[in-house]
């Protein structure tokens, strides 16, 4: 009998064991896994939240590059039309400043002309009135100096005239 009391023991504190570990298994693990399946969902759909927004944002951003891209031709464009309109400006300020000092040294160079000639006549008249006098020896007095010379100038007058 003994033997039967302690095999029915034996048999009552499994079962009792059994029942015990049901009710603590259901009662707290059971919960904890849910617990920790949730959190798992949870962070699932945070991440998937996450992931969505960082992919409207990288469209975003393309669409910022696309558009930045775009900009930065558009002032490639305009500062190449701007270069060419200012080159072509500078060009036809230069050749008007070059054909202004063209014309300037021409009228220089015929005012130098014309300083040169007169300083030619000069010379020559000078040279002229010498030799008249050397060819005159001492027969030209002051009279008829003054005279030659302003025969010689009026001629002169009257040509240049």
């Amino acid at each position: 009998m003994f033997e039967t009391i302690a095999l029915w023991s034996q048999v009552a504190g499994a079962v009792a064991f059994v029942i015990v570990f049901v009710l603590l298994f259901r009662r707290f693990l059971i919960p904890a896994v849910d617990a920790n399946e949730q959190a798992r969902n949870a962070e699932l759909v945070d991440a998937e939240t996450h992931r969505d927004q960082l992919r409207a944002e990288a469209e975003k951003a393309r669409a910022a590059i696309a558009d930045a891209e775009r900009d930065a031709q558009n002032i490639q464009a305009r500062a190449a039309a701007d270069a060419a309109s200012e080159r072509a400006r500078l060009l036809a300020e230069v050749q008007t400043e070059g054909e202004r000092l063209l014309r300037n040294a021409e009228g220089e160079l015929q005012r130098a002309r014309f300083a040169a000639r007169d300083r030619l006549r000069i010379e020559f008249i000078e040279k002229a009135l010498i030799k008249a006098r050397a060819e005159a020896g001492g027969r030209l007095d002051d009279a008829a100096n003054d005279r030659l010379v302003n025969e010689t100038v009026e001629g002169l007058a009257r040509g240049a005239g």
